[in-house]
């Protein structure tokens, strides 16, 4: 049975993508089919851009994917850049789409990655929302949060979110240039509290360890 790992957020641009192809490639390299999809992007003209990028990574991992394409990967798009409910025009949100996509993909790999919208708490339409999908989907989390001010704010009531629902998560440290104060700032708490501190960059073999056996 192919395991699925909803790669979700505190926010948007907190670096999702980026950190999905690193877990694509590290569990690649440890030899395993990996695939790919991106349920529903928004802010999308002629092409899905971070569908195509996911694409591309996967590619290049996994033969069996030269066939798949754009749409494959990204089931839903629309136009307008903001949450799916208002880029549908309150639209309900056609979970057979996803569920297909999701059928056509699994065939392909062991590990399927499921790419979010923005946080938790993105309205996917008037019932479900990302933390909702996760659910349906029966997914392991990985929740990626950012290393910024606010950080611990941001982080708690993430995963407290998840742990409300009961579903299964790790958190992950998304540290760029622009945060070389959360040593200072923000991972004493972190540390004080016993709170797992896993960076993508540094710990990505540590995090797919804990994603799989979660």
């Amino acid at each position: 049975m192919t395991k699925r790992i909803f790669v979700t957020a505190t926010n948007t641009d907190i670096g999702k993508t980026y950190t999905t192809k690193l877990l694509l490639k590290e569990f690649a390299s440890r030899g395993y089919r990996v695939g790919v999809i991106k349920p529903v992007e928004t802010g999308v003209n002629n092409t899905a851009l971070d569908g195509n990028s996911l694409l591309e990574c996967v590619k290049n991992l996994n033969l069996e994917f030269k066939d798949i394409s754009v749409k494959d990967i990204v089931p839903i798009t629309y136009k307008l850049p903001a949450a799916p409910y208002i880029s549908s025009d309150f639209a309900k949100l056609d979970l057979k789409k996803i569920d297909l996509a999701i059928e056509k993909i699994e065939k392909l790999c062991d590990i399927l990655f499921i790419e979010g919208a923005g946080g938790l708490y993105v309205p996917l339409d008037d019932e479900y929302m990302i933390i909702d999908l996760i659910k349906y989907l029966q997914a392991t989390a990985l929740l990626v949060t950012h290393c910024s001010l606010g950080c611990i704010n941001d982080t708690l009531l993430s995963k407290k979110a998840l742990e409300n629902e009961n579903i299964k998560h790790v958190v992950a440290f998304n540290s760029r240039d622009k945060n070389e104060k959360f040593s200072l700032i923000s991972e004493p708490y972190f540390l004080k509290a016993n709170f797992k501190i896993l960076k993508v960059n540094e710990n990505i073999d540590t995090i797919c360890d804990v994603l799989y056996n979660c």
